[in-house]
């Protein structure tokens, strides 16, 4: 699952726009309107997905009893089965020809410490699956540091950040950020949402020092009738985050810190995502929903920007 003036945590500040108001538009900010398309439904339990850059949309499809799946789905809308029995698929990212994805995400083992998670590798030419690293306790989202190495969160009992190095060894770099559980990078830019505190909080750290200060963007609302999700950065450099319980998608200005809602009625939405490789477009973002759904969000031509 799961700024202007901004400072250090400890003095975050929260900042809104209205949808498509005069002051969204003004500050051309984007929260003019957009539309919504279903692209498939019936898909399972979805908790994320990633495009391949080859024509498809990998999906990571949990089960809320037994084993879970990563499924690739065209343009079309149709599925294909990429690999079966994974207990508990979390986050996804693309690179090299292969698609990491991690294990394990459950809310039992969370809760209870269980150490059951991994972090794979599946081969998009031959769908071949190899084990980067054991051992990890709920591992949610996943990016790439670089140099081989990611960096995945851990959102219940004990929450932190952990990177996992080249030769799999797995590092504890930070448990003050609350119950996080989305990851985003862009650039230096590592983005982190966090799902049930009282106020829901996207923290900013940076790449190369993951130790280091944190600045803190609070959003509207109540934490956990929010529950922020996963998130994606924009090709016009905002973040976009799933409100999982809010049943909606958020856009934030990373800069100075305004949000408004472009997109609403999409009820469970785990993650999202801008199209990627052929057939999807880069321009469109795209959502998955604990029901099943993906839809596609298009910005309506001619409105505010």
């Amino acid at each position: 699952m799961l700024r202007a003036g901004c400072v250090v945590a400890a003095l975050a500040v929260s900042c809104t726009v209205a949808v498509a108001g005069p002051a969204a538009a003004a500050a051309g900010d984007g929260c003019g309107p957009w539309t919504s398309t279903l692209v498939t439904s019936g898909a399972g339990m979805l908790e994320n997905l990633e495009f391949d850059g080859a024509g498809s949309m990998v999906l990571s499809q949990s089960a809320i009893v037994g084993q879970g799946s990563l499924l690739t789905m065209s343009p079309d809308g149709s599925r294909k089965t990429l690999v079966n029995n994974v207990n508990g698929p979390g986050g996804l990212v693309a690179q090299d020809g292969a698609v990491y994805f991690t294990t394990g995400n459950s809310t039992v083992s969370g809760l209870f410490g269980i150490a059951d998670g991994s972090l794979g590798r599946v081969d998009t030419s031959d769908a071949s699956v190899t084990t980067v690293a054991d051992s990890l306790v709920m591992p949610n989202g996943l990016v790439a540091l670089g140099g081989d190495r990611f960096l995945t969160t851990r959102t219940l009992a004990d929450p932190g950040l952990t990177v996992i190095g080249r030769d799999g060894q797995t590092t504890v770099v930070r448990r003050d950020l609350g119950t996080v559980d989305g990851l985003a990078r862009s650039g230096r830019n590592v983005f982190v949402t966090t799902t049930f505190d009282l106020t829901t909080a996207i923290h900013i750290l940076d790449a190369d020092d993951l130790f280091g200060p944190v600045r803190t963007i609070t959003l509207p609302g109540f934490g956990p009738a929010n529950m922020a999700d996963d998130l994606t950065v924009g090709p016009d450099g905002a973040l976009y985050v799933a409100f999982n319980a809010g049943g909606k998608v958020v856009r934030v200005d990373p800069e100075w810190g305004t949000s408004c809602d472009i997109a609403s009625g999409l009820p469970l939405t785990s993650a999202v995502k801008f199209g990627a490789g052929p057939g999807w477009d880069p321009n469109a973002l795209y959502t998955t929903s604990f029901l099943g759904d993906v839809h596609r969000l298009d910005r309506v031509s001619g409105g505010p920007s």
